[in-house]
């Protein structure tokens, strides 16, 4: 890779170029499975009721909300010829994420879990919100629709085997799938167990097997880091919310949406599944815990299908838009969602899953692709962590929100919170009509072969 500064000139880069840069995605993202799928398990098991669980699932989105602003500003910051730009956070998230998928499937007392979920978030973040900035300081505009998709591709097929872990533990190994009482099940430890030492290797592997180009001018950018303390950093970071381009307003709205649909399914997946298919609250009993492990199959299934249709919404997007082609996304994903609730049979939740996987990885590519061609290069993680606001603010929303209107409204039924996000997804698909995208036809361009490098 030749030598060049992220503000010049980016060489086109090869299959395994985008591969390597993109592996560390595979890792995070055991980590943010396995927290989807399995922290309202945890969280049930040590006592929570349904319409408690978004509040103790507010440490994720408020953690997101303070610590990606201020990755992405620093990180912008950073510069070491041995370590780069992005690469020092990517190394510090993972030891710490790896710390915390070893504790959190230990915890005695709820008090515990939602602490562990507190480190978890905070580490994903500090790995996660560089990985995006990473796309646009090391590709060219024409490249990056196809680095996003990479990273997609990598983030479904880590969701797929870290969400089925606890199934295939317990189906495919033997192992114990219940517990005593407060107790977290054998099979749910071991899937963190795992988890941990598959997040580490993968952002690692990214870490040794990517170079990043310096910063244009690095002598600026050290008088910048000099004059400018802490505080100024974070005030700064904050207010990044007041500056953002029209076009970064617009895809607010949709992402907002988009997240509130997301953290609806994620909170309230496991409890509307055991109750409204398998017919039990009992969350000690066999058939609970089957259920919860099937909810995993359904996480796995609907990241299978991100991860191949990556590689499809590009080439989709190429004979429509990519407005277009996130508003069918996400209204597949509101499809997905609404029919769970005429579902009596397990199985077919495989193929409501199919909906939101299509809309799972239109979120993880097309906003991003869309505002990494209109933004600077030298604030490209500032911006990022900024857009990153409008995934966290629908989670806190979601959580304050969820447990009073189902509480108040649905009698504490957990599948109206599922049907609440299926509406999520649809106002979110209207919203891409008013998008406005500096696109162009080279953005969408796939190879023929994709073991072959990219010239």
């Amino acid at each position: 890779m030749s030598k060049v500064s992220i503000g010049s000139y980016k060489p086109r880069l090869g299959f395994w170029e985008i591969w390597n840069m993109s592996f560390g995605f595979l890792g995070i993202q055991f980590g943010f499975a396995l927290q989807n799928a399995n922290v309202s398990r945890i969280f049930e098991t040590l006592g929570a009721s349904p319409d408690e669980l978004p509040i103790l699932w507010l440490a994720a989105p408020v953690t997101g909300l303070v610590v990606q602003p201020i990755i992405g500003y620093y990180s912008d910051r950073t510069w070491s010829e041995k370590w780069g730009r992005r690469r020092p956070f990517f190394a510090v998230g993972a030891i710490l994420a790896t710390v915390a998928l070893f504790l959190m499937p230990n915890s005695t007392a709820l008090w515990m879990a939602v602490l562990m979920l507190w480190l978890l978030d905070a580490s994903i973040n500090i790995s996660m919100e560089p990985f995006r900035a990473f796309v646009g300081d090391m590709l060219p505009n024409e490249q990056r629709t196809r680095g996003f998709a990479m990273q997609s591709f990598f983030i479904g097929t880590g969701a797929v085997v870290a969400s089925a872990l606890p199934y295939i533990f317990t189906n495919w190994f033997g192992m114990v799938n219940t517990a005593p009482e407060g107790m977290i099940p054998d099979s749910v430890r071991w899937s963190f167990y795992l988890g941990g030492i598959a997040y580490f290797c993968a952002v690692m592997w990214t870490v040794f097997n990517t170079k990043e180009y310096p910063p244009d001018d690095l002598e600026q950018l050290r008088e910048e880091n000099a004059a400018q303390g802490i505080y100024d950093g974070i005030k700064e970071s904050f207010l990044g919310i007041f500056r953002m381009p029209k076009t970064m307003v617009q895809l607010a709205a949709v992402q907002f949406f988009s997240w509130f649909a997301l953290f609806s399914m994620w909170i309230y997946m496991t409890p509307a599944v055991t109750a409204h298919v398998y017919g039990t609250t009992d969350t000690g009993s066999t058939l609970y815990n089957e259920g919860a492990d099937w909810v995993g199959i359904c996480f796995a299934v609907y990241n299978g299908v991100a991860a191949l249709a990556a590689f499809v919404l590009p080439v989709i997007a190429r004979y429509l838009n990519r407005r277009l082609t996130h508003l069918i996304s996400l209204f597949c994903g509101a499809v997905g969602l609404a029919s769970i609730f005429i579902i009596d049979d397990p199985n077919m939740l495989i193929v409501s899953m199919i909906g939101v996987g299509i809309a799972w990885a239109s979120i993880l590519s097309m906003p991003y692709a869309i505002i990494s061609s209109i933004l600077p290069p030298h604030k490209m993680g500032y911006y990022m962590g900024v857009f990153n606001f409008f995934i966290v603010i629908p989670q806190i929303v979601a959580a304050g929100l969820l447990g009073f209107i189902l509480s108040t409204f649905f009698g504490n039924v957990p599948i109206y919170a599922i049907l609440i996000g299926a509406g999520s997804f649809v106002l979110a698909g209207l919203l891409c009509l008013i998008v406005d995208d500096n696109e162009t036809v080279e953005d969408f361009a796939v190879p023929k072969n994709p073991v072959e490098p990219i010239t």
